[in-house]
């Protein structure tokens, strides 16, 4: 089974080793046996490259099928002027790139929880999702050429992080298969738990969802889907109803004050911000001391679990924080 609980529910990076070995695989066989049969199964319909997608299917259509290709998000409004020019050139070069993403469309209108959860503040918006990280792709207008640069990278770093090789295209496909193939998939001994974890965290009840992980927890302490996932949930339960703009000031006024930049920094982390949350709270090792230095440690190692220990921006942040504790 591939991971579960990948909710975006805040734009945070997930650990992804797991996913990204289970795509490769995946991939790997999908286009070994499209060679042999010249489509077959594994193989998708070109109408299959470009999805449109909603808030009850994010996880389904966009989460998991970023463990076997790259997704990208196009989130649009029928009244934004610019989306009607960009859409349709994303459009024709998740056909023209042949199954090496995945386009999804997002309308904000109907998905405001998902355009709240990716920080979107406008239109254009245009997001990859690979193996369960979110990463910012660009927002407002791009020139063609620019969108292929930035597809290029995004499809390179996706073979050469993830291993994901995208997925076989086959003309003769019957439409649907892409999303057949992430239903097919076998069901684990937590999946109605997990499942309802991110159900909860995608309706905005981050107590039941926490409570959902810790029930997995206590029966399986070392599920790295619950720990990831309740780690998430309890992040996103501290910034619940918070006032961004106090909490920046406060931090900006306080900057030697232990709390108001760890509060700060999980603002920074929900928002996408990972670099600028682990350096906020390395700066305020340095300034502390004492039980205030080690809440602020301690702060910092759980941001290090949201993102995932394979992630280099946690090892190069582990450095950092090693230099400013000795």
């Amino acid at each position: 089974m591939q991971p579960r609980n990948m909710s975006m529910s805040g734009v945070v990076d997930l650990a992804a080793v797991k996913a990204a070995q289970e795509a490769k695989a995946k991939a790997e066989q999908a286009r070994a046996e499209a060679a042999r049969q010249g489509g077959g199964p594994g193989a998708v319909s070109p109408a299959d490259l470009v999805i449109d997608v909603d808030e009850a299917g994010f996880e389904r259509d966009v989460l998991q099928r970023s463990t076997e290709v790259p997704v990208v998000i196009d989130f649009w409004a029928e009244w934004c002027e610019p989306c009607k020019q960009l859409s349709p050139v994303l459009e024709r070069l998740a056909v023209e790139y042949n199954g090496r993403f995945l386009l999804a469309k997002i309308d904000v209108d109907a998905n405001q929880m998902l355009m709240q959860q990716f920080g979107i503040q406008g239109i254009p918006a245009v997001f990859a999702v690979v193996a369960g990280q979110a990463l910012p792709l660009f927002q407002g207008a791009a020139s063609e050429p620019q969108i292929r640069q930035t597809l290029d990278q995004l499809v390179q770093v996706a073979e050469q992080r993830f291993g994901l090789t995208g997925l076989a295209v086959d003309p003769e496909a019957e439409p649907g298969g892409a999303r057949e193939a992430v239903e097919a998939e076998p069901v684990g001994p937590y999946d109605a738990l997990l499942e309802a974890a991110v159900q909860a965290l995608d309706s905005g009840d981050l107590g039941g969802a926490v409570q959902a992980y810790k029930n997995v927890l206590s029966d399986d302490p070392g599920n790295p889907e619950a720990k990831l996932g309740l780690a998430q949930a309890e992040l996103l339960q501290r910034v619940q109803g918070v006032d961004p703009q106090k909490v920046r000031k406060d931090a900006a006024d306080r900057p030697a004050d232990a709390e108001a930049q760890i509060l700060a920094a999980d603002l920074d982390l929900v928002g996408g911000h990972v670099e600028d949350a682990f350096g906020r709270l390395i700066d305020t090792v340095r300034r502390t001391a004492g039980d205030e230095r080690d809440t602020v440690r301690l702060r910092l190692l759980e941001l290090f679990e949201v993102v995932g220990a394979d992630d280099p921006r946690v090892a190069t942040a582990r450095r950092a924080l090693a230099r400013a504790l000795f």
